[in-house]
């Protein structure tokens, strides 16, 4: 099946790209329907809660659910796609491609039944207890080995902005699992720990899911929407400018507390020039599609892709304002901290890769997807999530307004209890086209099996 862009489809090892996508899916039934528990019980304290499944134990599931399941298990997947064809040669030992997705995937279900049964190391994204965390490392090392060794051997002369990202991505995670897992908890008590793991968690979000995100998009928008990419150098100043300044915003959640407060301002002025690299992705995605935005009405991959960046660049200025003492007052430990996860996590990076899917998996089945399904989804995920982060933000506002009024936080919470049905029905809207999207990549790969077009 011939193919737009460098190299062609028979460069891919189909089958293990269309291995990690289904256990993508799979994650992104899971964790979102926890997600959907866990809003539940905010209105209904004692809905299915038991010792396994009360609040403690089932938000560790649904965080490293949608990071280390849905977005990771996707992103995986798409590499397997994009290294051959950005290289122009096959993955190298591709035999070895099932052992990371067995390794990866099977710790993850162990990992979250620990969880269940109260293993937890305490610290957010590292509650795996040990050695669970040495084989995530493990099954990232080979996958990383993989992409070098392919990108070592290329026939392309130039490496791609994308194999950029990937490649930083792939170093700068499976050092901080490391360092998050087995290093922070040992090693630094006290408020120091605390400081060190505001470094790891948000490693996690900035050098992990941001670069690898990134480089999906960068790939599969200019292919989907059949244009060239607007800004090589845009891409650059891009990438360097997150590889500098990212690693020194991990304090900016704990100001106004003992960490010394030079961190603290270190933390507040990375997070400001933060909105470099944010400008220019977003102007450079908004740019390939000059003079050709017919592609966003009818490409699902574009129109996902684009609504992703639109939410990508709110949840990104929000997150670098946020970091600002005056404005972290009346946002601090309010719904305001949830809406920018929510809008830059899901929002951008999931959708980023959701969106790819619909690019690669009819490739990769041999069939295509069916339409009318696809835009139910589309819309039930854009709407969803749009209606979550304007009703966070609302939430967020009104409690902080009235936390500096000097309310109590108890009756601050209570006054919160509409707000959060709300966000419920909004978090049951995107569930509902997130499961619409595997559904459909399903029945295409069904249909393809029976020979049907």
């Amino acid at each position: 099946m011939a193919e737009n862009g460098t190299g062609n489809i028979d460069l891919v090892d189909r089958g293990i790209v269309r291995s990690w996508l289904t256990w993508g899916f799979f994650w992104a039934v899971l964790a979102p329907i926890i997600g959907l528990i866990l809003s539940l019980m905010f209105n209904y304290p004692t809905f299915l809660s038991t010792q396994y499944s009360h609040f403690g134990r089932l938000r560790p599931l649904h965080v490293n659910g949608v990071i280390l399941g849905v977005f990771s298990a996707l992103f995986f997947g798409l590499a397997y796609y994009m290294v051959p064809k950005l290289t122009g040669i096959r993955m190298h030992r591709e035999g070895w491609s099932r052992y990371p997705l067995y390794l990866w995937n099977g710790t993850l279900l162990a990992a979250f039944t620990l969880l269940l049964m109260g293993y937890n190391k305490g610290l957010e994204v590292a509650e795996f207890p040990n050695p669970l965390p040495v084989l995530l490392a493990l099954a990232l090392f080979v996958i990383a080995y993989q992409v070098f060794m392919t990108i070592a051997r290329r026939k392309e002369e130039k490496i791609f902005v994308s194999l950029w990202y990937i490649i930083s991505a792939l170093v700068w995670t499976g050092m901080n699992l490391l360092y998050g897992n087995l290093v922070i908890p040992y090693v630094a008590p006290g408020i120091n720990n605390v400081a060190l793991h505001g470094l790891y968690i948000h490693y996690v979000v900035g050098l992990w899911i941001t670069p690898a995100g990134l480089a999906v998009i960068y790939f599969f928008l200019p292919a989907a929407a059949r244009s060239p990419l607007y800004s090589h150098k845009l891409s650059l100043v891009g990438f360097w400018s997150l590889a500098f300044f990212y690693p020194f915003v991990g304090i900016h959640h704990y100001l106004y507390s003992p960490i010394p407060a030079w961190t603290q301002t270190v933390a507040i002025f990375a997070s400001m020039m933060l909105i470099i690299p944010v400008l220019t992705v977003v102007v450079n995605f908004f740019g390939t599609l000059k003079g050709n935005w017919g592609s966003f009405q009818r490409d699902f991959t574009v129109k996902l892709m684009i609504f992703g960046a639109a939410m990508y660049f709110i949840g990104s200025v929000q997150g670098s304002f946020e970091a600002l003492r005056s404005l972290q007052q009346p946002t601090h430990f309010t719904d305001f901290v949830i809406a920018h996860s929510h809008a830059t996590v899901f929002g951008g990076y999931v959708i980023f890769v959701l969106a790819a899917c619909y690019y690669v998996w009819p490739r990769v089945a041999g069939a295509p997807f069916h339409a009318p399904t696809a835009q139910w989804s589309t819309w039930m995920i854009m709407g969803g999530i749009s209606a979550m982060i304007l009703i966070l933000v609302t939430q967020g506002l009104i409690q902080g307004t009235a936390l500096m009024a000097g309310a109590e936080f108890v009756d601050t919470v209570a006054s919160m209890k509409p707000y959060w049905f709300l966000r419920m029905l909004a978090g049951l809207t995107m569930d509902v086209g997130i499961a619409l999207v595997g559904i459909n990549l399903y029945l295409t790969a069904r249909r393809a099996g029976e020979g049907r077009p």
